[in-house]
């Protein structure tokens, strides 16, 4: 029987989304049998990066390893935070010299051990490094490791997040996309046996324009002018994405999304 129930859960947004998170992890783990966790956090510093105490709080609540993208370096103390905590990631293609590192191999109890890569997409996004060059070199240092490897390809463009699912098909367990905060309906298992969903969606407020308040971005639409994006706080929902992993192949039996709605309303940024 398949040992290792993976639960990724999409861009953490706010304090909204950090409480979602601490209030369905515990659930999740129960009602889904998960193992292992694995959350992207670009933008759960008031909407934007990640702090120390922010990152204390998501580990806290039970999350195994963070991801990350863009908006990552929008904290000034996250280049500390890279250096002296493991368990966050930011991707792999950057260039050589950035702090912290774009995977890791994670060793928890009695499970095989965890796989986590994060990567970056370029296409409509900042200059990065080749994400397929640096998935090729990273994996084969992982599979030395373990066969059970999830990546996160954190970017814009749907085609560049199907070619990576599609390129690394049979050498890890699962792709998911994140970035767009828009949860897709795509989950499938590829042919080599490697989960794919093209977006797992955000945790956060969704009574919003991707978790962020709604008549400033619609006044900026409309008027051209800048205005301050404020972290939304109606129907907080946990999005994401739980995989069913075989340890010993490392070969995906399936994957579900999860979408949980939070009871009541959460006010706070």
């Amino acid at each position: 029987m398949p040992r290792v129930k993976l639960l990724f859960i999409g861009d953490i947004v706010g304090k909204p989304g950090r409480r979602a998170v601490r209030y369905f992890l515990p659930r999740l783990r129960q009602s889904l049998g998960i193992d292992f966790v694995v959350a992207n956090g670009e933008n759960m510093a008031g909407g934007s990066g990640i702090t120390p105490a922010t990152a204390a709080e998501v580990f806290e609540a039970g999350v195994d390893v963070m991801t990350s993208g863009d908006h990552l370096w929008d904290q000034r103390e996250v280049e500390r935070l890279l250096d002296e905590e493991s368990r966050l990631l930011r991707p792999e293609n950057y260039p050589e010299g950035t702090p912290g590192h774009g995977f890791v191999v994670s060793r928890k109890g009695n499970l095989p051990p965890v796989g986590v890569l994060n990567l970056q997409g370029q296409t409509f996004m900042k200059p990065v490094e080749n994400p397929f060059f640096a998935a090729a070199n990273a994996v084969e240092a992982l599979r030395k490791e373990s066969p059970v490897i999830f990546v996160d390809m954190h970017a814009e463009a749907t085609s560049e997040k199907i070619g990576m699912g599609r390129f690394l098909d049979g050498r890890v367990s699962a792709v998911v996309g994140t970035h767009t905060h828009v949860q897709t309906a795509d989950e499938q298992v590829f042919p080599g046996g490697t989960a794919f969903l093209c977006d797992a969606g955000f945790t956060g407020p969704h009574e919003s324009i991707l978790g962020r308040e709604i008549e400033p971005i619609l006044r900026r639409f409309t008027t051209y002018r800048p205005q301050r994006f404020g972290v939304a706080s109606g129907r907080v929902m946990l999005n994401g994405a739980a995989i069913h992993i075989d340890d010993e192949t490392g070969r995906a039996v399936s994957i579900e999304r999860v979408s949980e709605l939070m009871p009541g309303d959460d006010s706070e940024e």
